[in-house]
């Protein structure tokens, strides 16, 4: 597995945090029962191979959605490397389990950028991508945030500010609960561990 750094603007980490700060205080505020309803739902996106995928593709899994794109300079490869290590001290219950990686910048993010992107971080995380209206959706439908800054003039000059919520949805496609991005490795795996296990009591 590799890990990819970069550097993000001290302005920029600061809206990603307070994004992500007023995210999490909106769902701690309802119990996430009272949420399974009302955070995910049905979408269709395409996967790295080109092929269409839903969300009835991955019935029957445990997810671990993260919204992000290939080319977020520091927190998005940062949070699915770790993620990557979490599935890694999961052990046999890593097989349960399938990682997904929505990007907010499909304009750029193209099933080959995203397939090598994830590719390069872990082959178990499926990146991916589809029509800006297909991102609007799903993004709606998680309650995903994201919004571009120019950087220069070109077309493709541009960073992209997004939420930083990884959500974890039961084998049924219902949201379980969240965890913040700089959640440790090994609290992401306890976490997903005591989950799984209470569903089989």
């Amino acid at each position: 597995m590799k890990r990819r750094h970069g550097l993000l603007a001290p302005g920029l980490r600061s809206l990603l945090s307070h994004f992500s700060v007023i995210f999490a205080a909106a769902l701690s505020i309802c119990p996430p029962l009272a949420r399974a309803d009302t955070v995910g739902g049905s979408f269709t996106l395409t996967a790295p191979d080109g092929t269409t995928v839903t969300d009835e593709t991955y019935r029957g899994k445990w997810l671990l959605v993260f919204f992000g794109y290939a080319s977020c300079p520091d927190i998005c490869p940062a949070t699915l490397s770790e993620i990557a290590v979490a599935i890694e001290e999961l052990g046999p219950d890593a097989a349960k389990l399938q990682p997904i990686f929505i990007t907010v910048d499909p304009e750029r993010d193209t099933p080959e950028v995203m397939g090598k992107y994830t590719g390069a971080i872990d082959p178990r995380i499926v990146g991916l991508t589809g029509s800006p209206q297909q991102i609007a959706a799903v993004a709606q439908g998680y309650g995903a945030y994201s919004a571009r800054h120019k950087t220069g003039a070109g077309a493709e000059d541009y960073v992209v500010d997004h939420s930083t919520y990884i959500y974890i949805m039961d084998p049924q496609g219902k949201f379980v609960r969240g965890l913040d991005f700089d959640t440790p490795t090994g609290r992401i795996a306890d976490m997903l561990r005591k989950i799984m296990a209470q569903s089989r009591e």
